[in-house]
């Protein structure tokens, strides 16, 4: 008789009948870190509401956060939401795995009878390690740099929703609320949650943005912070100041986007001129070796 069917039969009803009372059985979370992994950029700082990277991540951190060369960059892991446990253990786990590279390929030599040195594996792998060591922070410094980018054009659309709330008489916060609620990417999200926490903590609103540019490293902010710290009374001049440096920034944002279509076209120039080459090269071929065989 075949067991088999009624065997995986029987794991599969079991597996899911486990799974269903786990479910159930599952104690419910607790209510501030839900609500502080709600709110965007926001992370919890008590050990109950991280993760198991983050935990370990932190112990690391802890231990050999204070080394030479050991940096963690805040505000860009701000920025991008990540927490700096995590980010140290992805460097550690990168330079383990450098350290683990040159040795693998070094035991099948071994096992052939091939003599190396024995300080080559172990220089090697320090180099590796090092290089994967920094690799993170290179990878979260592009990140970094592409959602700054990606912040100033939202800016650019939330100013002119600022000077339009401004210039329909509406109060320098109710116009800063308004138009931070029209939106509904990343950046409109830090920017109601600021909001929210200045209204909260009963503080102005061109404080809270200045804290939002300063823990965040966006230095766009600051001009709309000076803005509207100066908009207590005439709205006219905050509208014309507002739609100003929009235009300045959609000119920086035109002029950067430019400079880096031009780098790109710099770079395919070096590939394009090293194929031409090639061709000529090939089409030349068959008549320098009818030369020199002649």
């Amino acid at each position: 008789m075949n067991l088999f069917p009624a065997v995986v039969t029987g794991g599969t009803v079991g597996a899911g009948a486990a799974m269903l009372i786990a479910e159930f059985l599952r104690p419910q979370p607790a209510l501030g870190p839900a609500l502080s992994r709600a709110t965007p950029g926001a992370r919890a700082m008590d050990e109950e509401g991280l993760d198991r990277e983050e935990r370990w991540g932190r112990w690391l951190l802890a231990r050999i956060g204070r080394l030479p060369g050991v940096r963690i960059p805040a505000a860009n892991l701000a920025l991008l939401g990540q927490g700096p446990g995590a980010f140290m253990l992805k460097k550690v786990a990168l330079a383990f795995l450098g350290l683990l590279c040159p040795v693998l390929p070094v035991i099948p030599l071994l096992v052939a009878g091939v003599s190396l040195p024995v300080y080559l594996p172990p220089a090697v792998g320090l180099i590796v390690a090092a290089v994967l060591f920094i690799v993170p922070d290179l990878a979260l410094r592009d990140q970094a740099r592409r959602a700054r980018r990606e912040f100033a054009h939202a800016l650019s659309a939330y100013l002119d929703l600022v000077a339009l709330k401004r210039a329909a008489d509406a109060g320098p916060a109710e116009a800063l609320e308004k138009a931070a609620e029209v939106g509904r990417g990343w950046p409109f999200l830090y920017l109601q949650s600021a909001l929210r926490r200045a209204r909260m903590e009963k503080i102005p609103p061109y404080e809270a943005l200045l804290q939002l540019a300063r823990d965040h490293d966006l230095p766009v902010l600051d001009d709309v912070a000076d803005i509207m710290r100066g908009s207590a009374t005439d709205g006219a001049a905050v509208y014309q100041a507002l739609r100003a440096r929009t235009a300045a920034l959609n000119a920086e944002l035109l002029s950067a986007q430019a400079a880096e279509a031009n780098a790109a076209s710099e770079k395919m120039t070096a590939p394009g001129a090293l194929l031409t080459v090639l061709v000529m090269l090939l089409m030349a071929f068959p008549a320098v070796v009818r030369l020199l065989t002649a």
